[in-house]
């Protein structure tokens, strides 16, 4: 195995030499003068192990340095030993409460300070073990979350005389479009994974109403709309942020941007960013694909639908970014075409 890497920082080369000298055949060692030097080492690629501190040192002195590296997330869990002249009770205290592990006074034992660089290295490497464990379980738990919500979206659509690929492509359109307005790279994962359950309320609605061919009348129509409020029960509340966002999107798509839409009547900005999105992405997937009731409209005849709607049902300025994503839209559809589309792409 790999040697641990022992970082001595102390502002006196002799005092270096001897901890290096004790060290060295067990551990690689690195040494810093001072307390920005230390900074770089410790911020490298090849981050110390264990860090060996003296406290008096010009400039920034240790107590200041260990402040500083405890409040980087990058460096705080890195293990560090004050190894210092200082032997009050009191400066013991202060280390101790600024997150050092261990407090080694000079004179040093060489015997005392192998056993407690080894001790907490031990624990250093426990730590991180018991880390990688629960990131990979983290990572298991929430890719279980989110194929769960992909499949009950897809289920949703699958009652709904349409298919399991409308959901996987409006995910990309939603995830493209936030991504050009600018939203950061979390926000754009969240909102792809939410999105597949925008329509999973309509679990809830009779079949006679849902798969009827003709027209809604005014009565099946209002038992459609509550669909939305189905979807919010189906999700229900959760402290994820996936959960809260899917839950949003489920009960908002239908809004409008001048206020005409169901479930609140919400207009502008007032309908959440997320619901924006969904409702350009969902409409323009829907009308771009075949159903049994219509067949696909060309790309053309859908932006034109999208612009003269801009202001209306969507709004404006996500339109306006929504047709810059055209071509990485175009590449989804063929990507994940039904086999009995036939819409009409541009070049």
């Amino acid at each position: 195995m790999a040697k641990a890497t022992i970082l001595v920082v102390d502002d006196t080369v002799e005092n270096i030499d001897v901890l290096s000298g004790i060290l060295h055949d067990e551990y690689r060692v690195k040494a810093a003068l001072n307390g920005q030097s230390a900074l770089k080492i410790a911020l490298a690629d090849d981050k110390p192990d264990l860090i060996l501190l003296d406290v008096v040192m010009p400039q920034m002195n240790g107590f200041e340095l260990c402040k500083v590296l405890k409040s980087n997330p990058l460096t705080s869990m890195i293990p560090i030993i004050f190894v210092t002249a200082k032997a009050e009770v009191a400066d013991e205290r202060i280390g101790f409460e600024l997150g050092a592990v261990d407090y080694i006074t000079k004179p040093i034992s060489p015997p005392i300070v192998l056993t407690r660089v080894k001790t907490q290295l031990h624990l250093y490497d426990q730590a991180r073990h018991l880390e990688k464990l629960v990131q990979q379980r983290t990572a298991e738990l929430n890719e279980t979350r989110v194929e769960i919500i992909r499949r009950l979206g897809r289920a949703a659509e699958f009652k709904d005389n349409e298919t399991g690929m409308h959901v996987i492509r409006m995910s990309w359109f939603c995830r493209f479009l936030a991504e050009q307005i600018g939203q950061d790279d979390d926000w754009c994962e969240l909102l792809y994974n939410a999105a597949p359950m925008h329509d999973v309320g309509k679990i809830g609605i009779p079949d006679n109403i849902l798969l009827k061919p003709g027209k809604l009348n005014e009565q099946e129509w209002e038992i459609m709309k509550k669909h939305t409020e189905y979807g919010v029960h189906i999700i229900g509340d959760h402290r994820s942020p996936l959960m809260q966002l899917a839950k949003e999107v489920a009960m908002y798509h239908h809004e409008k941007f001048d206020g005409q839409g169901y479930p609140r009547g919400l207009s502008g900005e007032a309908i959440p960013l997320s619901a924006r999105i969904v409702a350009i992405c969902d409409v323009y997937d829907a009308l771009t694909s075949t159903r049994p009731y219509k067949r696909a409209w060309t790309e053309e005849e859908a932006i034109q639908y999208l612009r003269d709607e801009s202001g209306k049902h969507f709004d404006p300025q996500l339109v306006t970014a929504f047709l810059t994503c055209i071509p990485r839209v175009r590449e989804i559809q063929k990507l994940y075409m039904d086999a009995d589309d036939d819409v009409c792409f541009s070049s």
